[in-house]
């Protein structure tokens, strides 16, 4: 039987409209951080989902032109001396199955904010690489399926309770699951004509 190291409390919430409150707050501190190298800040992520339960964790992308930029990547070593709030961790890459583990589309950086009130996680993305197309498809989706979102809500709210203390045991799961969806995004996005 498998075993997954215990982390913090697991809890899914009901969604909480003050979510998109929380997200516009932090968005404007990011764009004030980020200055011209933000091509775009979006919420996304399930508490950007009405009706969605979530983690009370906002999920934001920030879409920036090239991840490897040397000048890019100097400024964002240096965001925690600056925005003592912001912490820069070691996640540097998405994964989707089937694709391989070290494919150029999936690259990122990542950033938390933990706040007394409200967490984020910051996702880093390069514009037009797969893993910031899917974050994007993925809330575009679920708002305009309400079935699919109601599914997903469930799916979340049982693995809560059978993970209730281990996050990578929840992920472990969940993760796989969201790709299953995201091929039905990508079938959704053809007959819809959704485009970024």
């Amino acid at each position: 039987m498998l075993k997954f190291p215990v982390s913090d409390p697991v809890v899914i919430f009901d969604y909480d409209p003050q979510w998109p409150q929380h997200f516009k707050k932090i968005r404007h501190d990011l764009k004030n951080v980020f200055t011209s190298w933000a091509e775009r800040i979006d919420h996304i992520g399930s508490t950007s989902v009405p009706g969605l339960a979530a983690k009370n964790i906002i999920d934001i992308q920030i879409t920036v032109s090239n991840l490897e930029n040397p000048e890019f990547k100097n400024f964002l070593e240096k965001i925690p001396e600056r925005s003592p709030e912001y912490s820069l961790r070691p996640y540097n890459r998405d994964e989707l199955t089937g694709l391989e583990e070290h494919h150029p589309g999936l690259r990122k950086r990542y950033l938390k904010l933990q706040g007394p009130e409200i967490s984020a996680n910051i996702h880093i993305r390069q514009v037009g690489n797969i893993n910031q197309r899917y974050a994007l498809l993925f809330v575009a989706f679920l708002r305009a399926n309400p079935a699919q979102r109601e599914i997903y809500s469930v799916l979340k709210q049982r693995l809560a309770k059978l993970f209730p203390k281990s996050i990578e045991g929840y992920l472990y799961i969940k993760d796989p699951l969201m790709d299953l969806l995201y091929l039905q995004a990508e079938a959704w996005a053809l007959e819809s004509d959704w485009h970024i």
